[in-house]
């Protein structure tokens, strides 16, 4: 919900069951329709029998009337009767054999027909009823399915409706745990309450209008000369640092994915000691510096929260800002510095004075390295940048290597990371020119000229890296 407040769990577990219900009905109500359309099976009629040809034989053996022909008739008396009794019943006797003869040739040529047509029709009753019983069958099978999936589909239902429940459970529970971390402070033993702070006041400490003095070589400051982090984003309180967990859980990748992407830093301090993470937050470029060999490694961060993972999982971790734990570290005493997606967090004023005690914190020829997201890139500012309430001010690549610069380091170079994928590109056209029509050749060429130059504006690379040497 955008300009409301949110729904009370309560509310929102009303609503979800409201939605499953109604589409419980909706669902069950198709089911009951289909159901109540299946088929079965009809009465079909039996294959005829088949055709019957025993008779044919004793036919083609009897239907000659005449099998000797016409008589023949001497002159005799009798042969004179004879010729007038053939003249009267003579045509009559050869019209029958005519007759007959057509009927014979008639059952003799068509009895292989019958037959194929008796064969045929049985055939195509059998399919059919084989046909009729799969369907139904299948429908039959249908409607178990159906049925069965119902449980599937409302199991699903209810794991994505309860996604943002789960969210809001999982950021309730942050808040619970940092809740009690402050309780348990709050109700801490009076001994420990009562022991001397090593911290000073708020109001020993300079305002970032003072300068600070730098410790000499292996003079460490002290806290009292530490600016405050005015000029820069800081955690109010456990649960605020917890949030902000949650929030980079969600939206700045798993540790799995955060791990591979730091990877690539790991030879740049191969060799080094004493390096320092600022803004370490979850610890994945340290355990990456860690196993390649690399050694005195520490980290920094403003979170608390963070700052108990990293040191839940072994790592010297201390809570401070960036400008206040560099600008204490004696000169020339850091073998690296390394910050990833931490710049963007400080206002102007604070990173050229982070710049400039990094570079007195570090060892001549150690490197520093500042990764931050490329704002140059349409896609990173809109997608990236401008989702983390936290950051203050976009660099410019030309403007960051500038300020590094100017702050005294050399041999420094921008490199860009996480190009834009291909599939959110603009897309050419690539095509013959012999497939266009004449004259479309030209538009063609321009478009695709028009999504090359947007592509190196708006959809370049995610992230860049300026990395320079003391």
């Amino acid at each position: 919900m955008t300009d409301q407040q949110p729904l009370p769990i309560e509310d929102l577990l009303a609503r979800l069951d409201r939605e499953r219900l109604d589409a419980d009905r909706l669902y069950h109500d198709a089911l009951t329709a289909l159901d109540q359309a299946l088929q079965t099976v009809p009465a079909l009629p039996q294959a005829p029998p088949a055709y019957d040809a025993s008779r044919l034989p004793d036919v083609n053996a009897a239907w000659q009337t005449l099998p000797q022909g016409a008589p023949v008739f001497d002159s005799s008396w009798q042969g004179r009767l004879g010729r007038l009794i053939w003249r009267l019943v003579g045509p009559a006797l050869d019209s029958q054999q005519q007759f007959n003869s057509a009927v014979v040739d008639h059952l003799n040529r068509n009895v292989a027909v019958h037959e194929q047509t008796s064969a045929a029709v049985a055939t195509l009753v059998g399919t059919a009823r084989e046909q009729l019983q799969a369907l139904v069958r299948f429908e039959s099978l249908l409607i178990q399915y159906l049925q069965t999936i119902t449980v599937y589909v409302d199991s699903k239902d209810r794991s994505m409706g309860g996604a943002e429940i789960r969210q809001r459970l999982a950021l309730t529970e942050h808040r619970l745990l940092a809740l009690k971390r402050d309780l348990d402070k709050v109700t801490a033993t009076p001994a420990t309450l009562s022991e001397p702070s090593a911290a000073p006041t708020n109001d020993q400490r300079p305002t970032t209008e003072t300068s600070v003095r730098r410790a000499s070589p292996g003079e460490a400051r002290t806290n009292d000369q530490r600016p405050t982090t005015n000029d820069h984003l800081v955690f109010t309180g456990t649960v605020d640092s917890l949030t902000y967990v949650a929030f980079e859980d969600e939206f700045r990748g798993k540790k799995e994915d955060i791990r591979k992407r730091v990877e690539d830093y790991v030879p740049i301090f191969a060799g080094a000691s004493n390096v320092l993470d600022v803004g370490c937050g979850r610890g994945e470029l340290l355990d990456a510096l860690r196993e390649s060999g690399v050694t005195s490694l520490r980290g920094v961060d403003v979170s608390p929260a963070m700052v108990d993972i990293c040191r839940g999982r072994g790592f010297n971790v201390e809570l401070g800002d960036a400008l206040g734990y560099v600008s204490v570290q004696p000169d020339g005493s850091l073998g690296g510095l390394i910050a990833i997606q931490v710049v963007e967090h400080f206002t102007p004023a604070y990173l050229t004075r982070f710049l400039e005690a990094a570079y007195h914190a570090l060892a001549p020829g150690a490197p520093i390295v500042l990764e931050t997201i490329n704002p140059n890139c349409w896609m990173a500012f809109f997608e990236t940048y401008i989702r983390d309430l936290t950051h203050q001010q976009p660099l410019h690549p030309d403007t960051l290597r500038h300020l590094v610069q100017a702050s005294g380091f050399s041999n420094v170079d921008v490199q860009f990371r996480a190009p834009v994928s291909e599939d959110d590109r603009l897309a050419r056209v690539e095509l013959p020119s012999e497939f266009f029509a004449p004259g479309v050749a030209p538009v063609v060429d321009a478009l695709n000229d028009h999504a090359s130059k947007l592509n190196r504006r708006l959809f370049s690379s995610m992230d860049y890296v300026v990395i320079g040497r003391r």
